[in-house]
């Protein structure tokens, strides 16, 4: 079980004093270095993010000129080719999520992580994303975070000890910066990607993550990703993407722990679905990335253009879900496109993440299981969306305190914090039993086995 390796050996002991004595002497260096990789690491992630957006808009403008049974399929067939083409002639290790390769590169491995691949990473990431591909922007940030981390530790001429933390720390701004949320990209930092630290390098993460967060808010004074910024003219403001009506009771408590383990069983399904349509689409046509991704963006353009206009917007449906003003048949119809259609875009190699889908997916699950649990028994917590977000996150990435404040950022609201940590914890307990790895471990499992679908 992971829960045996968190305690430090006298070895980790002594090599992070030896880091931390290192740091002390270095600390201006360490300063500018993690103080640049915070900007670059923010300036990325934002300008992704709004790069999607923009496209995303065009491609949805389009529908109003032809039919969706042209646009759709052409246009995710273009932008698959496009996004495959710069990965595979730039920058290979591009490809994919991009967190197994930051978690490959932190185990010691020899992999790419050169500024060139961060600038791909963008560019081909919006593409895909932008075209139709239903993938989020996390992995991409953690990646271009780490790669922009990495180079800034280059030019300040870091030891390699000390090149593994401001990696780290550089993924973890990543994630403060689009999500808006330091915290959850501190933990993030330490559960997923470092997982053992001592007290000065936790410091350090911590203050890598949040002025990544700090950055976003400044330049959200610029127009850059307005929506998440926390700073206006009177200063320094919090501000939530989402203002629900909460209640919590003792009786949710039993709720939330039925929630969190019937999530954990969804998730587990997802996570075995995405690793093996990942593994099939490196089998089907392996070194073949560019096809791979113009048939697997046809193929969802196709299912685009089946579907009702409503669901052709996959960075409305979060937005739709979260608001809780939806039939259950729409909710479950939303799962069904996401759980299915981020395991195609999975496996064609796409720059894109999974958080995202898993925040619609979960949250899909909280909807539908409150609906239920009204018919059934007269109560239904209101907090269930929410939980479910947290509660998938935490089975799929076994990261329950990065899940918890990933979503308390979506509300800043501090009653949600019980609930949302209720749904975590119950969710990874019970997606330990069923297996003992996270959906990114079990992604590593199969870079190492033979084919790797994200990097070919």
């Amino acid at each position: 079980m992971e829960s045996k390796r968190l305690p430090l050996s006298p070895q980790v002991s002594r090599a992070s004093r030896n880091l931390e004595r290192l740091i002390a002497q270095r600390w201006p260096a360490v300063f500018i270095t993690l103080l640049v990789t915070s900007l670059g690491a923010a300036v990325t992630g934002l300008l992704f993010k709004m790069g999607v957006g923009w496209l995303g808009s065009w491609r949805l403008r389009l529908l109003d000129l032809a039919s969706p049974w042209l646009v759709l399929p052409l246009l995710g067939a273009t932008g698959g080719a496009l996004s495959g083409l710069m990965v595979q002639q730039l920058a290979p290790a591009a490809a994919g999520s991009g967190i197994p390769h930051v978690m490959r590169f932190l185990a010691r491995q020899r992999v790419p992580m050169h500024l060139r691949v961060a600038v791909v990473k963008l560019l081909a990431g919006i593409v895909a994303i932008g075209s139709g591909f239903p993938l989020g922007p996390e992995g991409p940030s953690v990646q271009m975070g780490s790669s922009v981390g990495w180079q800034m530790a280059r030019w300040f001429k870091a030891p390699p000890s000390l090149m593994r933390v401001i990696v780290a720390a550089g993924g973890g701004a990543g994630i403060a910066a689009v999500f808006n949320a330091p915290l959850g990209g501190f933990f993030y930092a330490i559960e997923e990607l470092l997982r053992q630290a001592g007290p000065v390098l936790l410091l350090l993460v911590m203050s890598t993550t949040f002025l990544g967060s700090f950055w976003a808010d400044l330049m959200g004074l610029a127009g850059m990703g307005s929506k998440a910024a926390g700073i206006g003219g009177g200063g320094f403001q919090s501000v939530s993407e989402y203002n629900p009506d909460l209640t919590f009771m003792p009786l949710d408590l039993a709720y939330l722990l039925v929630l969190g383990a019937a999530v954990a069983v969804l998730a587990e399904l997802y996570s075995r679905y995405v690793v093996t349509m990942q593994r099939l689409g490196g089998r089907w046509l392996p070194d073949q990335l560019v096809l791979r991704m113009m048939l697997g963006g046809l193929l969802i353009g196709l299912v685009y253009a089946v579907l009702p206009g409503d669901f052709r917007n996959t960075a409305a449906l979060q937005h739709v879900i979260a608001d809780g003003h939806v039939e259950l048949h729409k909710a479950i119809g939303i799962f069904a496109l996401l759980f299915f259609g981020t395991g195609l875009a999975a496996s064609t190699g796409a720059p894109g993440g999974l958080f995202a889908p898993m925040l619609t997916l979960g949250g899909s699950v909280g909807l539908v299981a409150a609906g239920w649990a009204e018919v059934t028994t007269g109560h239904a917590p209101t907090t269930f969306v929410f939980a479910g977000m947290a509660a998938f996150i935490a089975a799929c990435a076994r990261s329950p305190i990065t899940a918890v404040f990933l979503v308390f950022a979506l509300t800043k609201n501090l009653l949600i914090l019980k609930p949302l940590l209720v749904s975590a914890v119950a969710s990874t307990v019970m997606a330990s039993i069923l297996h003992e790895q996270s959906i990114y471990k079990r992604q590593l499992q199969v870079f190492t086995s033979g084919r790797d679908p994200e990097h070919p």
